[in-house]
């Protein structure tokens, strides 16, 4: 769909959305979403063929050099850093491609819903539950669970998108969570095996195998397949980084794609930056 004020593709609604994806799916191709916290990154992931672009507030620390697990840390109002970066780097140079907002769902401080309205005001396409409490274990975990600050809070914020006709794609990180998500209404799950691996702020001994990450991948989609089959299932995070990383779990499990944010934008500078500037340190002077 046509934007009608600016004639380019931004927003879509939720249908449009779902059968650009089922496309993708029908020619048995893989959804490549990626993650965007520039504008330069959003221009030339787009120009490099991506179904989706999510802005996640992590994407900031990200592509300032630091941890994206920084996202999840009160360094910053996520909620404001996504839209600040939807507003003023993304949605203003991508022409075609559909975006998708990161929404701290259990921000204690907003009216959810009034939120979800300027994201929608905003021309994004859809929303994901970033930073998303399903990550999180242990005893800090369940002092946000029994304080109101819990995973039903990004639960809740997925209905009351569905109620607005906005696309969903959601993190989860176990079966139970992702029947919550896809009984609140969520189009897409992604399946969140934990903070990826290698270059030069991945993690290295905080992760799981590829064959625990294809288990976990298996149980989450069959667990949803039972009750809502038309779901589509995104893979994320972990051992899985490279595209044969990628081809391993789409060969072994039922997903229809990958979610790549580290994967996508900070190797991509990483790597590329590191080797143009080897190249151009080659250089010798004639004088």
């Amino acid at each position: 769909m046509a934007n009608p004020w600016t004639g380019k593709g931004n927003p879509y609604t939720r249908q449009e959305l779902r059968d650009r994806l089922q496309s993708v799916i029908d020619q048995k191709k893989a959804i490549i979403a990626a993650g965007a916290g520039t504008g330069i990154s959003a221009k030339f992931i787009e120009k490099g063929g991506a179904d989706l672009i999510i802005i996640y507030n992590s994407g900031r620390f990200r592509m300032s050099g630091h941890g994206s697990t920084a996202g999840l840390m009160a360094y910053g109002d996520a909620n404001a850093v996504a839209m600040e970066i939807g507003e003023f780097e993304v949605l203003p140079v991508v022409e075609e491609i559909p975006v998708i907002c990161g929404v701290h769902g259990s921000d204690p401080r907003r009216r959810i819903w009034h939120h979800l309205l300027k994201v929608k005001e905003m021309g994004f396409s859809g929303i994901n539950n970033f930073p998303t409490h399903c990550i999180v274990d242990g005893q800090f975990r369940q002092v946000l669970e029994e304080t109101g600050m819990g995973f039903d809070k990004e639960v809740e914020m997925i209905r009351i998108a569905n109620k607005m006709d906005l696309f969903s794609v959601v993190y989860v990180a176990k079966p139970e969570e992702a029947i919550q998500m896809a009984e609140a209404g969520a189009d897409a799950i992604i399946v969140h095996v934990g903070t990826t691996v290698g270059g030069s702020i991945g993690v290295t001994g905080a992760t799981c195998s590829m064959e625990d990450a294809i288990e976990r991948t298996n149980q989450i989609i069959a667990s949803v397949k039972k009750i809502k089959p038309e779901t589509i299932f995104l893979t994320h995070g972990g051992p899985i980084n490279t595209p044969e990383d990628v081809n391993i779990i789409l060969e072994k499990t039922k997903a229809h794609g990958f979610v790549g944010a580290s994967s996508l934008e900070r190797m991509g500078v990483e790597k590329s930056l590191t080797d143009l500037t080897k190249e151009f340190k080659k250089l010798k002077i004639y004088v």
